[in-house]
Parts: structure tokens; C-alpha cells; sequence
């Protein structure tokens, strides 16, 4: 690879996000409103704190409330860090970063592609498979983790250790397992990881003393790198919870549905409650989890036309233990976001986890192709030249599929969670008399902030005393019923406004029904 290939690499991993940035004026969905509000609040001087709440896992109390209980910091710091860059705090100025990230992605790839193969062309075919991910390109220019799970798992595969590798590598894989970390709670599984590999470096020593010594040596290098990272976090989470995790975090083990993480009180989430569900519920989630995560490991993971050719190139390069470790880590995922967490797994999590894989999968992609095809030609079924023509065909293919899914995330299903009505909601709840410092009940609290600087909190998952009690504590007056929230506990609210005590109708906008709380039973 030539610098000139990386650079055009990176201009093309620049200039397509980019295209998809202008049909996004916002953020537009839960995730990427929660880590950009967060980086507004960390601009702005007010710390880590939010003024709304999406869930009540933590049991919390009241508003402002410390943030990040749940999700964590990197990508509101590193949203935070593209306004402190450019001194303004806007959206465009938010993710600025992300694009930055997004553009290193492809030669990025190609580089550890080149390790591979060392073959200009294909390094360059896998670059290019980098700049059309097909499922994530959508959300490459938005304040998330997928394009930073992506740079992070690139670097680890290119820092790699190999046989006369010093321990003091061992450090910069623990420093990536920190960022991991900080940017999802499923990072950890990299620290892990890493462990696994000062085990398999250590036991190539030639007695059992000299393995030992290299393996404590290797996890303490390791140790160090993670603790560099995440130690600030941990200590702040221990001054104000006590522990060096939030207490909500454990408690999504216990759940018998998705819409139970925005259960109130969250109290109610326990080993107990699980097992009341009986095993044949238990069951039947994690064959629907089961079915959800192969789907997303063919589509958005195998990017549907290389998967083949992902499996044939990892089975030809079985013996590297880059590959080795990927697939372990893939499996790994596979099962703890299908029988632990299934219902996160299966709602986006595998996903999101997975994207750190994605750049040793384009790596492999090229290199399966042509394992297949040369297995082909010896059949005589292919000419010399095919492998080229099958190599454009399938770059090809990926453009025209990441098109089409732009297309419908961006058009057909529509772009946003909230953020296209919150303003003209927030006008209608002024009019009838709410307060400025007044938080209101919501489906996307931190979308309701950012659209209209005012606090709020998420409509809880229960029946309508549910959501009194939940007014009652935080102190709402005015609840906004969107057609999307109608759980089946809450439903009959929605379709028969006029019939329940201390919940006065106030009129419908855009599918949202506005009542005002009168009273607390």
C-alpha cells in the first residue's frame, strides 16, 4: 500500500458519510440523542449530568441526574470534543469527530488487509468494502460507537502481537481494551480477550516457570493499559454509586420483555421475576434472540453477499490467530447477546458489538472470493481473468446495497424519533401553561431536551398508576402520549383519552396525545 492509495481511501471514507450526513439534521434515534446530548452537556460546562431521564434502572431520584448510568461516555466525550474544537455547539460540530473517524475506517482496512494478502489489489478491495458497510453506513456520520468500535478493532488487529513482540505491546491492547470499555460496557470482553492472548504468547516459553513469569508480565502490561483508561471512570462511579459499576446495569438480566428496561420501579426486576415467567418464556426469547442474531450476523454483519466469502477467507486463514481470536470473539458475543442479554442482543447490541469485527471481516472478504474462485478454476470453470471481473462485481454489489439501505433507513422509514414534532409539541404544551424549569413526560427525553431545551423523562413501562406515580415524584404536569408508546399495559389511555381519572385529554399532534395529570391518587 502507497500513501497515495490510503489517502484516496480516506477522501472516499470522507466524502460518503458526508453525503449521508446532509439527510440527517439530527441525530434521529434514542442512542445517538442520549451521547449527543451528553456531549452538549459536557460542552456547556455542566459536567456529566443529564436533565432528563430514558430509563429508571438506577432508581433514580431526581433532576438534573448524574448520566451515563447505563450507556457509557466516549461517544458524548468525543461529541464534546468537536465543539471544544470549534468552539460552537452545534449538531455539525458534534460530529465532527465521528466523520473524522469514519474517513480513517478504509485505510484503515486496507492496511490490515495488506498484512494479510500483501497484494495491492486486494487491500484495496477491502478498503473500498470499508467505505460501503452496507447496515452501518447509515449510522456512521451520527454521535455512536459503530465507526469508533470499528477504529478501535482495526488498531487491534494491526497491534497485534507476534512472536518476538516486547510485553510493553501488551499495554497498547489494554489501552484499546480501555476504550472498548469506555464506550460500551460489552468492551470488556477485549480485556478478556487480551488476557487469552498474553496466555497463548506466554505458553510458547520453553518451561513452566518462564510461561508464568511472561504471563503475569503480559496481564500486568495489559492491566496497566485498561486501568489508564478507565480508572477515572470507575473512581467517579464509585463516588457516587459506591461500586465501580451503576447498580441498573445488572438488573436488564432479569427482564421478560424489551419494555420492561424502562420499568418503574425498577425494583421489581429480580432473579424472581424471571423465573415467574416460566422456562418456556425464558426458552422461547432466546430462540427469538437466536433467530434475530443470525440475522443480523448475515445481514449487517456479512453485509448479506460477503458473507460466503467471509467464512471461506476466515477457514483459509484459520491458522492466524488474528482470525482465531475474531471468530472466538464473534462467538462470544453470539452467545451472551442471545442467552444473557437477548432482548439488548437482539435489539441492536450484537450489532453494535459486532462492529468492531467488521474491519478484519472486509480483510477477509477479497480473500475468500479468490480462495473460491481458484477452487473453481481448477474445475475449469473460470478463465484467468475472472477473479478481477468477480472482485468489481462484488464491490458493486455492496455500493448498490449500502444505497439501498440508506434509502430506507434515511427515506422510507423516515429519519428520527421525536425530533420532527418535539418543537411544535413544546409550542402547544407553552400555551397551555407549562412551566420554564417544568420537565415532561416523553417517549425520547433526550431528543424532547435537544429539540427544546427543556428536561424530561421517559413514559415508563406499566399500566397508567404507573405513570402517576412516576409524575408524582419527578414533579410532571403534562404527559405526551406517542402512538408509538402504546405498550399493552398503557394502550387503552391512548384509545380512550376521555375515560380515565386524573388524566385530562388536551387534543392530539402528530399522532401524540397530550394529557395533563391533575392528580396523584
Amino acid at each position: 500500500m502507497n500513501r497515495r492509495d490510503l489517502l484516496l481511501l480516506f477522501a472516499l471514507g470522507l466524502i460518503i458519510p458526508l453525503i449521508v450526513a446532509y439527510f440527517q439534521p439530527y441525530p434521529g434515534y434514542l442512542d445517538a440523542d442520549y451521547y449527543f446530548a451528553g456531549g452538549l452537556q459536557l460542552a456547556q460546562g455542566k459536567g456529566f449530568t443529564e436533565p432528563y431521564l430514558w430509563n429508571y434502572l438506577d432508581d433514580p431520584q431526581t433532576l438534573p441526574h448524574p448520566s451515563h448510568a447505563y450507556w457509557m461516555p466516549l461517544a458524548s466525550l468525543l461529541t464534546a470534543l468537536g465543539m471544544w474544537l470549534t468552539g460552537q455547539t452545534t449538531y455539525a460540530s458534534g460530529r465532527l469527530l465521528f466523520l473524522l473517524i469514519a474517513a480513517l475506517i478504509p485505510p484503515l482496512t486496507a492496511t490490515l488487509a495488506f498484512t494479510f494478502s500483501h497484494r495491492r489489489a486486494l487491500a484495496l478491495t477491502s478498503g473500498l468494502l470499508a467505505v460501503f458497510p452496507v447496515f452501518h453506513l447509515p449510522f456512521m456520520p451520527v454521535p455512536d460507537n459503530f465507526g469508533t468500535f470499528m477504529l478501535l478493532g482495526g488498531l487491534y488487529f494491526l497491534l497485534f502481537p507476534h512472536e518476538d513482540t516486547p510485553p510493553w505491546r501488551f499495554a497498547l491492547l489494554g489501552l484499546l481494551a480501555g476504550f472498548f470499555t469506555l464506550a460500551r460496557n460489552d468492551g470488556l470482553l477485549w480485556l478478556a480477550l487480551t488476557l487469552l492472548v498474553a496466555l497463548w504468547f506466554a505458553r510458547q516459553q520453553a518451561s513452566l516457570g518462564r510461561q508464568l513469569s511472561s504471563f503475569v508480565t503480559f496481564s500486568l502490561f495489559t492491566l496497566i493499559g485498561f486501568l489508564l483508561v478507565m480508572a477515572p471512570w470507575y473512581a467517579r462511579n464509585f463516588s457516587i454509586y459506591g461500586s465501580p459499576m451503576p447498580p441498573g446495569t445488572s438488573r436488564t438480566l432479569w427482564l421478560t420483555r424489551y419494555d420492561e428496561t424502562f420499568i418503574y420501579p425498577p425494583t421489581q426486576l429480580t432473579p424472581q421475576h424471571l423465573l415467574v415467567s416460566g422456562w418456556a418464556a425464558i426458552l422461547k426469547v432466546r430462540l427469538w434472540a437466536l433467530n434475530q442474531n443470525i440475522q443480523s450476523g448475515f445481514a449487517a454483519h456479512g453485509a448479506i453477499i460477503l458473507f460466503p466469502f467471509i467464512v471461506v477467507g476466515a477457514w483459509g486463514y484459520r491458522s492466524d490467530r488474528r482470525v482465531r481470536l475474531a471468530v472466538l470473539a464473534w462467538l462470544i458475543l453470539f452467545f451472551v447477546m442471545t442467552v444473557i442479554f437477548p432482548f439488548a442482543g437482539a435489539r441492536g447490541a450484537f450489532f453494535h458489538a459486532g462492529a468492531a469485527l467488521q474491519p478484519l471481516w472486509w480483510s477477509l472478504a477479497p480473500l475468500g472470493l479468490e480462495i473460491a474462485v481458484a477452487a473453481a478454476r481448477q474445475r475449469g470453470w473460470f478463465t484467468p481473468q475472472a477473479f478481477l471481473i468477480f472482485r468489481i462485481v462484488l464491490v458493486q454489489i455492496v455500493i448498490i446495497l449500502s444505497i439501498y439501505v440508506c434509502w430506507m433507513r434515511l427515506f422510507k422509514l423516515g429519519w428520527g424519533e421525536g425530533e420532527q414534532y418535539y418543537p411544535a409539541i413544546e409550542q402547544r404544551l407553552q400555551t397551555l401553561g407549562i412551566q420554564p424549569g417544568e420537565p415532561v413526560m416523553v417517549l425520547n427525553p433526550p431528543a424532547y431536551y435537544l429539540t427544546t431545551g427543556r428536561s424530561a423523562i421517559v413514559q415508563p413501562y406499566g399500566d397508567p398508576q404507573t405513570i402517576l406515580a412516576v409524575a408524582q415524584r419527578f414533579g410532571v404536569r403534562f404527559f405526551v402520549f406517542e402512538s408509538s408508546g402504546k405498550l399493552p399495559p398503557v394502550s387503552p389511555l391512548y384509545e380512550n383519552p376521555q375515560a380515565f381519572d386524573h388524566f385530562r385529554y388536551l387534543g392530539e399532534l402528530d399522532g401524540a396525545r397530550i394529557f395533563q395529570i391533575q392528580a396523584a391518587p
